[in-house]
């Protein structure tokens, strides 16, 4: 997948382009249907599909004192568009000029910049332009007017209720990871850069690697069953959140912590993606190193078991 930072660019690049413009935080199922609508269309039509999105989110520049923690980072989000076989992501710098831009000329904006443009696909509440006045029968009226066809493409339900990203930060942080993952379409997941450590975990013959976390959602303190990817390949494993109450007096913030098993690689500075499997149990303070060695040995036994009995994992 292409990324650009400037429409004009993109535009030259491509002769035909069916665009799916979002925030798409999470690029969840809701998400994902309105890009495979795009991917779709352009494959129909020997166009490209591209996605348009917005970094920072908007509510940072509209409403900074209230906008929702982030449930990916643009990098974040940008790994998980690629996985969905889209040609290229075309991610618009969200500032105050953006802001201040009226729907009809942000449209006008779009189709000049992007002379191919023949379709453009969003989801169902879509707003854009100042005051966020614009909507989706605006933005079908002006595709008339431009030469483009504008779509809605319908929402996705889990149960009763609608997936949306707010929905999933909710769900997260709760710890009802199950209905998270059942709105995301994949187990909820962190990306953050190993950070060096004080090495406690090595004396207990669990090594950790120390994560920075690119987004702003945390599920409840806790361990959990994980699994990681790094350079492409995932690894089983156990994470940790929290202030790590037997190995340290610390009571501030709080850790992300990630043991992989049957691994021994240097991490330091290489990035993480932790997908949360299953929450083993509450963070504790042990009586002694011993005691918690003891109690990580099991935790061990039951991650591997729970891996292997979602065909995560294989020994």
């Amino acid at each position: 997948m292409q990324v650009f930072r400037d429409l004009a660019t993109l535009g030259q690049h491509y002769r035909r382009v069916c665009a799916a413009i979002g925030v798409f935080d999470g690029v969840h199922r809701g998400h994902q249907k309105v890009i495979a609508r795009a991917n779709a269309t352009a494959r129909e039509r020997d166009a490209a599909s591209v996605v348009v999105t917005f970094d920072p989110h908007p509510a940072r520049v509209l409403q900074p004192a209230s906008a929702p923690p982030l449930l990916t980072s643009t990098e974040h989000k940008l790994r998980l568009l690629s996985a969905l076989g889209v040609d290229a992501c075309m991610v618009l710098t969200f500032d105050r000029s953006l802001a201040e831009t009226s729907a009809e000329d942000f449209v006008a904006q779009l189709r000049r910049n992007i002379p191919g443009l023949e379709r453009v696909c969003v989801g169902p509440n879509f707003r854009f332009g100042h005051q966020r006045r614009g909507d989706v029968e605006l933005l079908v009226e002006l595709g008339k007017e431009l030469g483009f066809v504008a779509e809605e493409v319908p929402g996705e339900r889990v149960g009763d209720e609608l997936v949306s990203s707010t929905a999933i930060r909710r769900h997260v942080q709760a710890g009802r990871l199950d209905i998270a993952a059942a709105m995301l379409g994949r187990p909820f997941s962190i990306l953050g850069t190993v950070v060096s450590g004080d090495q406690l975990g090595r004396h207990l013959g669990y090594p950790t690697a120390n994560v920075d976390p690119h987004n702003e959602v945390m599920p409840p303190t806790g361990v959990y069953v994980v699994l990681a990817e790094h350079a492409g390949i995932r690894h089983g494993g156990m994470a940790n959140i929290g202030t790590r109450p037997t190995v340290s007096d610390a009571t501030g913030d709080l850790r992300l912590e990630v043991h992989l098993f049957d691994f021994d690689r240097e991490l330091y500075g290489d990035d993480l993606e932790i997908f949360f499997i299953q929450r083993l149990r509450d963070e504790q303070r042990f009586p002694s190193p011993d005691a918690l060695r003891t109690q990580l040995q099991a935790d061990e036994r039951v991650a591997r078991a729970i891996l292997r009995s979602q065909q995560h994992f294989t020994v």
